[in-house]
């Protein structure tokens, strides 16, 4: 098969021919038909999460495909069953990642040369992942739609609905417009949310947010210091009457600042900041004692605290009712071979979510 192989952490994967391993116990081969490529894939690639102790290695955690072949002991899928891949662990097997083989040499490592990868990967036309990272694709979802199922919706969605647990009304704000802030934009303005106010640096991506529904918009700069904070602060106040802070605030934006921003413009006593971004590995937060001892609240969530065989069929009932538009999620559709394209389109924020088709899968 044709994989993207992380080789060195210098910006970009490396195609090549990769050999599949014999099934183990709870493994699961699929044919990936499209994944996701997010945030957390580029800051591996460009060496921003620290030392990666596991080169070469395949990579991507978000995918819809069909199941071609079960390993012993798997019960929850069967060859032929279209399933979305996810990083997040649903039921079934825990089963250790496959190592696959360089079928021949390529210039950057010789033929037999061991990959690594873990218990799910996306960068490539056929994967074997454990069982507990498939969920079945609910009847009616498109296998592109369904990729955000994988990763995007259940973390970003999955904040509002399962940590938040908003009241209609409730005002949020949502600091980064990728995946994860567009899917938690999409569901606070499907539970009644409001205003729903978006925070980004990208025109587009404020136009984006305003046609699924963000109430207000505001354009970050790209540098946020304390004296352009403050002046934020004051057009927010003057635009929305919220003196004293949202409700809540969903950060997705990956910067330090943004979440201590995020953590400034929640109310006190109760008003919530979650962030679920990635900053740099060796970063810190600093954050107002003060201003949480008046009662605002911050936290990091995991996922969005999905359960995929719990979330998937919701949030699926819910875009098929029309109440998640994610296809207008999809920013562009690439192929395999165009992989570093997408990635560069991404670090350059010329994208909010994209999706590169690996397979023809009917």
């Amino acid at each position: 098969m044709r994989a993207a192989v992380l080789v060195k952490t210098e910006g970009h994967v490396e195609l090549m021919d990769v050999s599949c391993p014999p099934l183990a116990e709870g493994q699961v081969l699929v044919q990936v038909a499209y994944t996701g490529v997010c945030q957390s894939q580029l800051m591996e690639i460009i060496g921003a999460r620290g030392e990666d102790r596991w080169l070469p290695h395949l990579l991507g955690h978000e995918a819809t495909g069909k199941v071609v072949e079960t390993g012993p002991g798997v019960t929850k899928v069967k060859a032929g069953d279209s399933v979305i891949l996810g990083w997040i662990r649903g039921s079934g097997k825990e089963a250790a990642g496959a190592i696959y083989q360089v079928a021949s040499a390529n210039g950057k490592i010789p033929a037999g040369a061991k990959i690594n990868s873990g218990g799910v990967t996306t960068f490539s036309e056929y994967t074997v992942v454990s069982e507990n990272r498939c969920t079945s694709l609910p009847h009616g979802i498109p296998l592109d739609v369904g990729v955000l199922f994988g990763c995007a919706l259940p973390t970003g969605a999955g904040i509002v609905l399962n940590e938040i647990k908003p009241n209609a009304g409730n005002s949020i704000a949502v600091i980064g417009l990728g995946g994860v802030g567009l899917s938690a934009l999409l569901m606070a303005k499907a539970l009644g949310c409001s205003p729903v106010v978006a925070f980004d640096v990208e025109p587009s991506k404020l136009e984006l947010a305003k046609s699924l529904g963000a109430d207000f918009t505001f354009l970050l700069p790209e540098k946020l210091t304390k004296d352009l904070e403050h002046k934020l602060n004051q057009e927010i106040n003057e635009k929305l009457g919220l003196a004293s802070g949202f409700d809540y605030v969903v950060e997705a934006s990956g910067q330090v600042r943004c979440i201590e921003f995020g953590f400034s413009i929640v109310r006190p006593k109760g008003g919530l900041c979650i962030f679920a971004s990635h900053p740099e590995a060796g970063l810190k937060i600093e954050l107002d004692p003060y201003a949480m001892i008046q009662g605002r609240r911050i936290q990091g969530s995991w996922g969005g605290a999905s359960n995929p065989d719990r979330d998937v069929p919701i949030m699926s009932k819910m875009y098929l009712e029309g109440k998640l538009p994610l296809e207008k999620l999809l920013s562009r559709t690439y192929r395999l071979e165009e992989i570093n394209q997408a990635l560069e389109d991404l670090k350059s924020r010329k994208i909010s979510r994209a999706i590169v088709q690996c397979c023809e899968v009917s």
